[in-house]
């Protein structure tokens, strides 16, 4: 099984020879605030290493038969047909930025549950409160008007046990933590070379 950090390296290389085309352009007035897309993505990865840091890759026990948890086994992955390249970015953004939108919808449900009930660092002020904050931020600034997308990938979400939660925050951490560094370099590369 790869390591977070392998994982991270690999959707990046993923990222960066994937190659689509999507055909037509998008109006200017569709595009989003990049440069603020990209600060509040920057902060996401910050707040994100501080909610959950590295500790090394450790495999918990599973009993025999066990299948993968529901809530961690449907996360959503920026993938090459999403158009989040740079000639998909600069032909159509809207594909990849409602891919980034799901994204942010489906991790900021996950923050916001019972899984994270009770975790200390909820406080007001504390990393995943601080967190969960930014991703309603940026998933706004991506909901402008005129775009209502639908979101198709949701965690599917049942009451969950105090042990159950120690187990799935770190998994849902680690998660989070791949997906938006991918979507900082999206924005990163739209600050860069498709702001006005």
């Amino acid at each position: 099984m790869l390591g977070s950090r392998a994982m991270l390296l690999l959707l990046l290389l993923l990222l960066l020879t994937c190659w689509t085309t999507q055909g037509r352009a998008v109006p200017k007035g569709s595009s989003p605030a990049w440069a603020r897309c990209q600060q509040l993505s920057q902060r996401l990865c910050t707040l994100a290493w501080s909610a959950h840091p590295p500790t090394g890759h450790v495999d918990l026990p599973r009993e025999v038969g066990e299948e993968e948890d529901e809530t961690t086994n449907d996360v959503p992955h920026i993938q090459c047909e999403d158009g989040c390249d740079p000639q998909g970015l600069r032909d159509n953004s809207q594909p990849c930025l409602q891919r980034i939108h799901q994204g942010l919808v489906f991790y900021e449900k996950l923050l916001g549950s019972d899984i994270f009930t009770g975790e200390p660092s909820l406080l007001p002020d504390g990393p995943v409160s601080q967190l969960h904050a930014s991703l309603l931020g940026l998933r706004q600034l991506l909901q402008t008007e005129g775009h209502h997308w639908a979101t198709e990938q949701t965690p599917s979400l049942s009451p969950s046990q105090p042990w159950q939660r120690l187990l799935l925050r770190p998994k849902i951490l680690r998660s989070l933590q791949a997906f938006v560094a991918v979507a900082a370099r999206v924005f990163a590369h739209g600050a860069a070379t498709l702001s006005p």
